[in-house]
């Protein structure tokens, strides 16, 4: 009976991470003139502005003409922006429209919901970067320097904002309390992390003070996959995204079982 029991609790979660899931990609999928397109757009401006008109009076970094140099960097930055966006106005339309507390009082457990939306925000974030690598190399050629570097951090990057997302979208209690934390923080961290330019070319206490940035040591180490250059130690930068993202997923975890902000 136990048994039993527990393969039909597992089906029952495996259906709703299912359903979750497919709600998810259909949602950012049906507007795409909203979630993928403004996205590549401008990405293209940064290419044509920085990499062509810029990067021409610059020259090289770091070995590399410089359109090679920021397009790890920028197609970072869209994983970043678009896997938060997604996972923190979603939940939050959720809150919202009171779907959530259906959620909570349902016998799907808290991680089947997490998980949820976090591969959502996860897979929305992959599908833009997808797009920005696609329209980089129109500019410009990439060769990967080490595949299994660059799917990590990537997917980690990804998993990393997705939760910092949800965990927005939990303490919201509007709709422009979503975008205080990316106007006032992401931005701010990303245009400072190293997405266009080297810390090496800082002062010693600025380069000292941008480590602190967590931008700098997802860039590099995606730059790294990339090109195989990085201004911080690869396996520094890895450890703290898994040690980040095993925090984040337990904060996570605990506010959905206590229900804060969620419950009215």
């Amino acid at each position: 009976m136990t048994s039993q029991y527990l393969n039909s609790e597992f089906a029952a979660n495996l259906v709703a991470l299912r359903t979750i899931v497919h709600r998810e990609i259909r949602r950012f999928v049906r507007i795409w003139p909203q979630t993928l397109l403004p996205p590549a757009i401008t990405m293209v401006l940064y290419f044509v502005i920085f990499g062509n008109l810029i990067g021409r009076q610059i020259g090289d970094m770091g070995g590399f003409s410089y359109m090679e140099y920021i397009v790890p960097g920028l197609i970072m930055m869209s994983v970043i922006t678009n896997s938060y966006g997604n996972v923190v106005s979603s939940f939050f339309g959720s809150k919202f429209q009171r779907n959530v507390e259906e959620l909570l009082v349902s016998p799907v457990s808290p991680h089947t919901i997490l998980i949820g939306f976090v591969v959502g925000g996860v897979l929305r974030g992959l599908a833009v970067g997808f797009i920005v690598t696609l329209l980089s190399l129109f500019f410009t050629q990439l060769q990967v320097h080490h595949l299994g570097v660059t799917v990590l951090v990537v997917l980690l990057t990804a998993t990393i904002f997705s939760l910092g997302g949800f965990v927005n979208a939990v303490y919201a209690r509007n709709f422009d309390d979503i975008s205080i934390i990316p106007t006032f923080v992401l931005t701010p961290l990303t245009y400072l992390g190293g997405v266009f330019y080297s810390i090496t070319l800082l002062p010693p206490f600025w380069q000292t003070v941008s480590l602190g940035n967590p931008i700098l040591h997802m860039v590099n180490a995606f730059r790294y996959g990339i090109l195989g250059v990085s201004d911080i130690r690869i396996g520094v930068a890895i450890g703290f995204m898994l040690l980040a993202t095993a925090a984040l997923y337990t904060l996570c975890i605990r506010l959905l079982v206590s229900g804060r902000g969620m419950r009215q």
